[in-house]
């Protein structure tokens, strides 16, 4: 099976004044194509260090980050936003919309960046939202839409471009349970049906252990890898 995404003994480290702090001390996955992989912790494990790293938004102080085998730890940030723009899509815990826009033009935006028509984007923000549910709360603007309701935009803005690889980031953190469990089995589905590639960023057990594999950090490292389900 493919392997999409590898980190190889990638360590961070910050620098605050004389202090250095190690946020990630070798940590070494890969994860395969297709998969549903939960990382799991409690604060200050490198849970969301580790996050930047896969989804391309920080570089490593040392270590290897593989894309489909290419080495992408040390690109110049121009190469990693597009590398991010094309193929890993995000959805935050915050939700990140705009609010000045309607949930389509939050949808939309991103294909704007790709070069993609207007005329293109709009059709495509109209089935990615209708796909989640929200074909008649497009044109609302996220002050009048329910926390549920701005997440699922944010997983059809995370979709716009349709990449390989979805990266959720506490992304029932902010919501009440029921509006949580749609917002897990509308990602749930996209890994299922659609065949993305699903790394869920969560400190929830009972989150992390929906996926088909649970990587557990504490103090940077790994702490355990548990198979959850058999993955086809």
């Amino acid at each position: 099976m493919v392997v999409v995404i590898s980190l190889k003994d990638v360590w961070k480290v910050y620098t605050m004044g004389t202090v250095h702090v190690a946020a990630l001390r070798g940590l070494t996955v890969d994860i395969k194509k297709g998969e549903f992989v939960s990382i799991m912790g409690p604060s200050g494990s490198g849970k969301s260090t580790s996050m930047n790293m896969i989804g391309c938004l920080d570089v490593p102080t040392k270590g290897h980050i593989y894309l489909y085998g290419k080495d992408i730890a040390h690109l110049h940030e121009s190469d990693l936003a597009q590398i991010r723009g094309k193929r890993i899509g995000f959805v935050f815990q915050k939700f990140n919309l705009i609010s000045s826009l309607t949930a389509l033009e939050n949808v939309t935006l991103p294909m704007m960046f790709q070069n993609v028509s207007p005329e293109q984007a709009e059709a495509r923000g109209k089935e990615l939202l209708a796909k989640v549910g929200l074909a008649d709360r497009m044109h609302h603007r996220p002050n009048e839409l329910s926390g549920g309701q701005q997440q699922r935009v944010s997983i059809s803005r995370a979709l716009a471009n349709d990449p390989e690889i979805i990266l959720a980031d506490e992304p029932t953190g902010n919501l009440d349970s029921a509006s949580g469990k749609l917002v897990l089995d509308v990602l749930e589905t996209l890994h299922k049906k659609d065949g993305k590639t699903l790394i869920l960023v969560t400190h929830d057990p009972a989150l992390g252990r929906r996926a088909d594999r649970m990587c557990v950090l504490k103090d940077g490292q790994v702490l355990k890898i548990e198979q959850l389900k058999r993955h086809v």
